[in-house]
């Protein structure tokens, strides 16, 4: 499906019969906004055409380094850059790739991302705001990168949540304590790779002599929050390292309580053992073997055997 911005003055038509296009010079050169979502084949073509721009594939995208993340030619700008998700099972970073050609800003993505659902409603309502392609773009990662605030603000609090918990509330539920530390630190590092990507790409933008000067304040306040940011993921880092230290420390405590429990038992039984082994012994010549009282005396023994070792403890407060 592909959105078409056109604007119209002060006003703004969106279409998404592309075929209106054709043959019409005047409403193309006004044309501000592709957006293109699961575009299929023929549409990537008819886009590639009427624009006359080569589109990177999907394994394009994906590349990493900075060279493939941020292209400049002589008449365009490529740039492929990360979006978080995190509204399902899996949080993780999803690649949307942007072209910048005069006035036009074309974006190609495959999922649904709540960023760009909020910009087309600010759109709507103010187009004026946006005089071409690079203040959408940079509006579109300006609503991101406030998205991510949001996210990293939502994590500390689960972050300091779970401390509570495991100081105050911990009993036995060591996996599942574990798994949600696993799965912080997972979204922590997604956080981080996605801002330190914009980060890389907004540095290059900002070397850029295409955009208009006055979007300049706008990336550099963004590259400071974005500083901000990454370091607010580090600290994050941090706190999960000391609270699985912290929870692994716990779980030594609670290990080394039940050894000693089972130390303390053998010891108190073991003296009572040994009398009844001692006095199990099968020999021709055994004292007590038909005293009268041989049985009680045995009985005896072996209860002050145990009583003894717990109150030994119980003066040096070992239990």
């Amino acid at each position: 499906m592909i959105k078409c911005f056109i604007k119209n003055g002060n006003k703004l038509d969106i279409i998404t019969d592309l075929s209106q296009l054709i043959d019409n010079e005047d409403k193309k050169s006004r044309v501000v906004w592709l957006d293109m979502f699961l575009p299929t084949q023929e549409e990537i073509i008819f886009v590639e055409k009427t624009f006359a721009i080569d589109f990177p594939t999907k394994q394009e995208s994906e590349e990493i380094e900075i060279s493939s993340r941020y292209w400049e030619e002589d008449k365009k700008i490529e740039i492929n850059s990360y979006f978080l998700i995190v509204n399902d099972e899996n949080p993780h970073n999803e690649t949307v790739s942007f072209i910048l050609q005069g006035n036009l800003l074309i974006s190609i993505r495959y999922k649904e991302l709540r960023a760009f659902e909020e910009f087309s409603k600010r759109f709507y309502y103010a187009p004026r705001e946006f005089k071409n392609g690079y203040y959408i773009f940079s509006q579109l990662l300006d609503i991101r990168i406030d998205a991510d605030a949001d996210v990293i603000e939502k994590l500390s609090k689960d972050i300091t949540k779970l401390r509570k918990h495991v100081f105050t509330d911990y009993t036995t539920d060591d996996e599942d304590i574990l798994e949600k530390i696993s799965s912080f630190e997972d979204l922590n590092m997604n956080i981080r790779e996605n801002l330190t990507d914009k980060q890389r790409i907004l540095t290059s933008f900002l070397k850029s002599n295409k955009y208009d000067v006055s979007l300049r304040a706008d990336i550099l306040i963004m590259l400071k929050d974005i500083k901000s940011l990454i370091d607010y993921t580090q600290f994050n880092f941090e706190r999960l390292d000391y609270l699985q230290n912290i929870f692994v420390g716990m779980l030594n405590i609670e290990q080394n309580k039940v050894i000693k429990i089972f130390t303390i038992v053998n010891v108190i039984f073991l003296p009572p053992t040994l009398i009844a082994s001692v006095y199990g012994m099968n020999f021709d010549f055994f004292p007590e073997l038909h005293w009268k009282y041989g049985y009680i005396f045995s009985i005896g023994l072996m209860m002050l055997s145990a009583i003894t070792p717990i109150a030994i403890f119980k003066k040096k407060g070992w239990i």
